[in-house]
């Protein structure tokens, strides 16, 4: 009897000494699907974190980060926002349960933020892309943003800028190895 109440109280202790996350929130983000050309190909003016409706096999699919937003863009559809060509894999074990892979889903988002959208999108005509989709303590989002198309030159611009910016943190890091 001794025993077994110094093993509970052993485990209690253990639980107690070790908190369950002391890491910001922006630090549990756990990323499955990013889109590089998004920023590449435009300026982006704001961005919103919005959650997205899915079904239990899509929730699956993405926690074994099989997801591709590549293709993928926002449309505004009778005052709510949709996402479109965004590409979840079927889950392996769903069978009968598995989703269409490349539907319309429905994006969640506070009816101010989606009138500020309206607005930018409809009177100037600016896309709504999304940059990320992941997962903040266990809830699937989407980064979607409010961009302006880039130029032939800015996209040149922006590349001999990350090249130099790279060049440098090269020379730096060799420096200090000297």
């Amino acid at each position: 009897m001794a025993a077994s109440s110094t093993r509970v109280y052993h485990l209690l202790e253990t639980i107690a000494v070790s908190p369950k996350s002391s890491e910001p929130a922006a630090e549990r983000k756990i990323s499955v699907a990013r889109n590089p050309r998004a920023t590449h190909d435009y300026h982006v003016i704001e961005t919103w974190e919005t959650g997205i409706v899915l079904t239990g096999t899509e929730v699956k699919s993405l926690r074994n980060g099989k997801a591709s937003i590549k293709e993928a863009y926002a449309r505004l559809r009778n005052g709510e926002v949709f996402l479109e060509g965004m590409n979840i894999t079927p889950y392996e074990q769903g069978n009968r349960y598995n989703h269409d892979p490349v539907r319309t889903r429905k994006l969640l988002l506070h009816r101010k933020e989606i009138e500020r959208m309206v607005g930018a999108v409809e009177q100037q005509g600016l896309p709504l892309v999304p940059l990320e989709l992941y997962f903040r303590d266990g809830r699937a989002k989407v980064a979607l943003a409010l961009g302006r198309g880039k130029k032939q030159h800015d996209k040149r611009e922006d590349l001999k800028r990350r090249i130099a910016e790279r060049d440098a943190a090269r020379a730096m890091a060799s420096r200090r190895r000297a």
